[in-house]
């Protein structure tokens, strides 16, 4: 039996799995942060920017029933709370398809730590069209954006952002550079621009070739 930590381990992974592999693709996963100075902590919550579903994704840890029944009556259950797209986590067999709330997934967790999507929109993240209909069905309403942007401040608060985007804009400023390099480099043996390395390696193999 996992525990809830190795659960929750699992749920972060899985909210940053690209849609190819079933996962939400969520750009940010955070584990049991904070959402106000009481209220919901949730288990794992992860945030995407990319369509058909940019927005919140929360999974919900349950090692037990008398778990997951208990936290059906907390406050932000019946109205609000966090994650525009909502999913329940226990190992296989705690819980049933047949137990979750409306628009609520499952994610069951087999003994190798597998993870088995039995309800929710993740179903669908393999197929683009799917997703893009059924996004609209399986997402909530009445999402409490303030906690979710009080969660997110509280992150940014013990970091320095400033400091992080413009470490990443120098490396997309190098990045930018060194394509630039090798579509001079391209364009100087005879290949377009937008050359792989491998193209450009294999010309020049062969012009070697050529000349020897």
């Amino acid at each position: 039996m996992f525990s809830h930590k190795e659960l929750c381990e699992l749920a972060l992974r899985w909210l940053k799995r690209p849609n190819s592999r079933s996962g939400p693709g969520c750009d940010v996963a955070l584990s049991e942060c904070r959402t106000g100075w009481d209220g919901e902590v949730p288990d794992a919550i992860g945030f995407r920017t990319s369509a058909p579903h940019a927005g919140s994704v929360l999974v919900e840890v349950k090692t037990s029933r008398s778990d997951f029944l208990a936290d059906k009556n907390k406050p932000h259950r019946q109205s609000g709370g966090v994650g525009d797209w909502r999913y329940y986590m226990a190992p296989e067999g705690v819980l049933s398809i047949t137990d979750m709330p409306d628009k609520w997934g499952l994610l069951e967790v087999n003994k190798r730590g597998h993870i088995k999507i039995r309800k929710g929109l993740a179903l669908h993240h393999k197929n683009y069209g799917q997703m893009k209909d059924q996004a609209p069905q399986w997402q909530f309403a009445d999402v409490d954006r303030a906690r979710e942007q009080f969660l997110l401040v509280r992150v940014l608060a013990n970091t320095d952002p400033q400091k992080t985007l413009d470490y990443t804009r120098s490396i997309s400023n190098a990045h930018a550079a060194l394509v630039r390099q090798l579509d001079s480099i391209a364009m100087s043996l005879g290949l377009p621009e937008g050359s792989s390395s491998y193209s450009i390696q294999n010309r020049i193999e062969m012009m070697g070739a050529a000349n020897a």
